[in-house]
């Protein structure tokens, strides 16, 4: 560490690793508004920020599967909040919003946009609610940002009609619910054929529609057809699982 420099803190690392779901690889660095933000909030330079974020990406196995090594200069600390992270999906993003609506002196429902109207007064059911909701929101966002906002199935990159859909039913896997490997970003008409199971992705990411489907002869090619085994569009980080790919083929799919 050089002179002057201070020790990074478990919490600062929280706020960074939570920047870093919800940006897309490209914008990681120190001209991005949210980076500066951050940079702000916890008394940083943009470019300390920008080069943890790198550091963060050195450690994600996407990345590294796509040959991207990011820096090389990752702390022990570093290395234990992304695991940390990484494998508690269930239970961390809640707690970073918790820590990032601390540090913007505000509650988590406000820095969510979570209107009080919509929420009972008190109690466990408020804040089972508002838990819902917010990770419901993180899950969107950072895999939203690992497709850079666009449609993995067609391309579209209006964020209105992009979802953030699951490939294990957010109902059955409680755990890998926020999970992003276990999220798409797909717009709305094949989101409702993924989760019927008129549509699926293979372990080798290539498109299958449903035999069900080609009845409707008229408007199949176009909607359907014309992706039959294409290959999706990959994300720039967090791939899809291959285990959760199988469960849906085997699963969910009409063959």
């Amino acid at each position: 560490m050089e002179k002057g420099q201070r020790l990074w803190t478990k919490d600062e690392l929280i706020l960074a690793i939570n920047l870093y779901c919800k940006l897309p690889f490209g914008r990681l660095h120190r001209l991005n508004p949210q980076v500066i933000h951050l940079a702000n909030l916890i008394n940083r330079t943009p470019s300390s920020i920008a080069l943890k974020l790198v550091n963060f990406a050195s450690l994600d196995p996407s990345l590294r599967m796509r040959g991207i090594k990011g820096a090389s200069n990752t702390s022990k600390l570093d290395i234990e909040i992304w695991n940390d992270f990484y494998n508690h999906w269930d239970t961390l993003p809640y707690e970073s919003e918790k820590l990032l609506a601390q540090f913007k002196r505000t509650s988590v429902e406000e820095l969510n946009n979570i209107s009080e109207e919509e929420l009972p007064k008190e109690g466990k059911t408020r804040e089972q609610i508002v838990k819902v909701r917010v990770n419901q929101s993180f899950f969107r966002s950072t895999v939203l940002a690992a497709y850079n906002n666009t449609c993995c199935i067609t391309g579209i990159n209006q964020e209105e009609f992009l979802i953030a859909g699951h490939i294990r039913p957010w109902g059955i896997d409680e755990k890998n619910r926020l999970n992003p490997r276990n999220g798409i970003t797909i717009n709305a008409l094949h989101d409702k054929a993924f989760e019927t199971g008129y549509m699926t992705i293979t372990p080798d990411y290539e498109i299958k529609i449903s035999p069900y489907l080609k009845r409707d002869t008229q408007h199949f090619f176009n909607f359907f057809q014309k992706f039959e085994n294409q290959k999706i569009i990959l994300p720039n980080r967090f791939l899809p699982d291959s285990e959760f790919l199988k469960y849906h083929n085997q699963e969910c799919f009409k063959p």
